[in-house]
């Protein structure tokens, strides 16, 4: 752990200290909420803090997926003292955000969160979850900026849109060969920053840049610009509700364009919401890891407890989950100490190893950003986009 992570966690346990010192004087009627000391006996919890319902509730659920069975596989050990998994439906909205960490906040059993999902969604809740110092680790959201804003509890188990971006344009450039290329972002934090790393590296081959909004259904617009352009390839910076109906719009008009979107599209969603036949062929980039990559007895886990396959994510919040856990079983109890837990964490899961910085990212070559393709319908792994030589 770094010198100011370190300061940091040492000023929520003072804190905590003179809150206890202070309540048993009889000065303060401070709300049992704030409260991070050891309560005593089991009924820790830890926390999922994502879209669970919503236009884009699959982005939710697959990560859910894997913090539940890594709970479940932990409480089957320790029969004893179990940890309970409460579920925060933040429908992927930034405004419900702040009430919904409050939530988390408010319940002192409740020692970390695998979470928050969304970019957006990350930028109003932490502030909150910091507040209260709730560990946070979030598998999902790659916005950057979300590492830079001095927040104590920050972690994140994936590589951000600062790689991610770049591997999507190396994609488009080098594989695809793309000679005009137009980008559209939907707006959001994420979206937003994202495509703007792929513009940055594309400067010199974008013909047009567009923006549309998140829930917009008619793109007639963007369609016939992006027709007239003549354009070889579209990136698409945003989620698979509206990528669904863009592509499949794109499709009808006979725009035979390159679709690369990423991680927030990489879903099934997507062939649902554009058609198959419009789907066909579709790339997605992604910092997580192909099925076959995936280490130790996961995969075989998750089938047998869910019988489908993994989706997007549910392996890397797996992991997320694993570490929060295994501070609990080490005896940390308290939230200072299970920040302080994870701050210095060093171990392998399932999709990669992990060490976080003074930011609460891990280390660039744990990193490892996936292009993936539509094909029959189905989404499979094409190959490891690999960096600039």
């Amino acid at each position: 752990m770094g010198a100011a992570r370190r300061r940091a966690v040492a000023a929520v346990v003072a804190a905590a200290v003179l809150s206890a010192a202070v309540l048993s004087a009889g000065g303060c009627t401070q709300a049992p909420s704030r409260l991070v000391e050891d309560a005593g006996g089991c009924g820790y919890k830890i926390a999922f803090f994502g879209a669970l319902s919503g236009g884009n509730a699959n982005l939710g659920r697959h990560p859910h997926d894997g913090v539940r069975l890594a709970v479940d596989q932990y409480n089957a050990v320790n029969t004893a003292c179990p940890v309970e998994l409460s579920d925060f439906d933040s429908q992927g909205d930034e405004k419900l955000a702040p009430d919904v960490a409050q939530r988390v906040a408010d319940d002192p059993r409740i020692l970390g969160v695998v979470g928050p999902q969304f970019s957006g969604e990350a930028e109003a809740a932490v502030p909150v979850l910091d507040q209260y110092g709730v560990t946070a680790i979030t598998a999902t959201a790659t916005r950057p900026a979300l590492a830079e804003q001095g927040w104590k509890v920050f972690h994140r188990a994936i590589g951000s849109d600062a790689e991610q971006g770049p591997a999507a344009a190396r994609y488009i450039k080098r594989v695809l060969n793309s000679r005009r290329v137009i980008v559209i972002d939907d707006a959001s934090a994420y979206g937003k920053g994202l495509s703007d790393e792929v513009r940055r590296v594309l400067a010199g081959v974008i013909v047009k840049s567009l923006s549309v909004r998140v829930k917009q259904t008619d793109f007639g617009r963007e369609v016939a610009d992006i027709a007239a352009s003549q354009a070889d390839a579209v990136f698409y910076g945003g989620y698979y509700a509206e990528a669904g109906p863009l592509l499949k719009q794109l499709r009808q008009s006979g725009v035979r364009a390159a679709f690369v979107a990423a991680d927030g599209v990489k879903d099934p969603g997507l062939v649902e919401g554009a058609g198959v036949d419009a789907a066909e062929g579709a790339i997605f980039t992604c910092p997580c890891v192909p099925l076959d990559r995936i280490k130790g007895d996961f995969l075989a886990e998750f089938r047998a407890k869910y019988h489908r396959e993994p989706g997007t994510y549910a392996a890397e919040a797996y992991d997320a989950a694993n570490i929060l856990l295994a501070g609990i079983n080490a005896g940390n109890h308290t939230r200072p100490s299970l920040l302080a837990y994870v701050d210095s964490y060093v171990g392998t899961g399932v999709t990669k190893s992990f060490k976080f910085d003074d930011r609460g990212e891990i280390a660039s070559s744990s990193v490892a950003i996936w292009a993936y393709r539509v094909v029959d319908g189905r989404i499979v792994a094409d190959q490891l986009v690999q960096e600039d030589p």
